[in-house]
């Protein structure tokens, strides 16, 4: 894994990922991870009735937010060029202050193929050599795709538990670098 900060940008690299910040033109695979989500997660991270958000509400975001150049990274393939997904971390997370969250999210056709493992891996070490001693991460039970992968880069379910009986209940992970 190489990468680092160049100027703010966070640009991590592995053998087949490219972490980098999001383009605004990349809008539509943010949407298309909207539209693929489970029908458990909670509406407001769902396409509500009226199609919110959009294409361009999202490229808004891209253009206004940090979080798409700083926090959660596109993870391109290399190999393809197209961007399957974000990974990073969020400093608003439920943890405690300066233990940042990891979070990631993939579209469901490269699911099953050790993308996310391979992006969180990167973005643990890329902490650990910021100098963070802990991330935190949060993940519903019935997740277990997403469970395999935090347990795969290390991560430790810990006894906190946010109970949510419409949506199920919220796991908290953590790790020590």
């Amino acid at each position: 894994m190489t990468g680092g900060a160049l100027d703010g940008e966070v640009r991590l690299e592995t053998s087949r990922l490219l972490l980098r910040p999001w383009r605004v033109e990349e809008a539509v695979v943010q949407r298309e991870l909207w539209t693929e989500r489970d029908p458990r997660v909670p509406p407001h991270r769902r396409i509500d009735a009226d199609g919110h958000p959009t294409v361009a509400e999202l490229e808004d975001s891209i253009r206004t937010s940090k979080v798409w150049s700083t926090e959660l990274l596109a993870v391109e393939r290399k190999a393809s060029r197209d961007v399957i997904g974000y990974c990073g971390l969020v400093g608003s997370g439920r943890g405690a202050v300066g233990e940042p969250e990891l979070a990631f999210e993939l579209l469901r056709r490269v699911w099953r193929q050790g993308y996310a493992t391979e992006a969180a891996s990167a973005v643990v070490e890329w902490a650990r050599s910021s100098g963070y001693e802990r991330l935190w991460a949060t993940v519903w039970d019935w997740n277990t795709a997403s469970r395999r992968v935090l347990a795969k880069v290390g991560f430790t379910e810990t006894d906190r538990k946010e109970v949510d009986a419409v949506h199920g209940t919220t796991l908290f992970a953590t790790r020590r670098l």
